[in-house]
């Protein structure tokens, strides 16, 4: 989940230990009290999904879509997805899932996985890196493969992912997700071709999932 706040709210290399944890920390409560809100938002008091698609004059747009599959959403995420029926599901289908990766997200990353990098976390080490500057956590930025997969009709299910990383993710990038269906093997499993390209299109992770995808329970 995304969250804005003040450049001067980011993490940075001059800030003393206690300062970085008490701004991490910051970044996370903000998180939840986002994802609080959202949850509120999903029983009823408003809604916010998004999926993307053509217009008469070619444009993309965004409307209103609801996905029962999820607890709740962002306005600054986008989905397609080529079925919302789960009868209907198949080889062909997918689903795509655009988000940004702010400077929260990695923050807030760093301090649940415990993954604190300096790559990820210090301009004045990444600056000397052959990045030449910080990028995002691979596995934050594979994070949104998996919300896509959440978005397909039904209960989906993680069995196994492969990743390859092609190229970094710098921070503030959107990325777009991308879950298509390639076969299905029996017994509601699924395997899956998983990508995630930048705004430029160019592809910075390649992968395969094989997934369950069940029914949604009746509650």
């Amino acid at each position: 989940m995304s969250s804005n706040c003040p450049d001067s709210d980011a993490t940075d290399s001059t800030m003393t230990p206690n300062q970085q944890w008490s701004s991490v920390s910051k970044h996370v409560v903000n998180s939840y009290v986002e994802a609080n809100n959202a949850v509120l938002a999903a029983m009823g008091l408003t809604t916010s999904s998004g999926a993307e698609g053509p217009t008469a004059d070619g444009e993309p747009e965004t409307v209103e879509t609801p996905v029962v599959e999820v607890a709740y959403s962002d306005e600054a995420w986008i989905m397609e997805r080529s079925t919302d029926s789960y009868d209907d599901l198949g080889v062909g289908d997918y689903v795509r899932f655009t988000k940004p990766i702010e400077e929260t997200d990695v923050s807030a990353f760093a301090q649940v996985s415990g993954d604190t990098n300096r790559l990820h976390l210090s301009d004045e080490f990444a600056t000397d890196t052959q990045f030449g500057g910080r990028i995002a956590h691979g596995t934050l930025v594979a994070g949104t493969i998996s919300a896509a997969l959440a978005r397909f009709p039904g209960l989906t299910i993680y069995l196994s992912q492969d990743l390859e990383f092609q190229a970094p993710v710098e921070i503030g990038e959107t990325v777009t997700a991308a879950c298509e269906i390639v076969e299905g093997l029996g017994d509601t499993r699924y395997r899956l071709h998983t990508t995630v390209e930048n705004a430029d299109g160019t592809t910075v992770i390649d992968g395969e999932a094989v997934v369950v995808i069940d029914e949604q329970p009746d509650s």
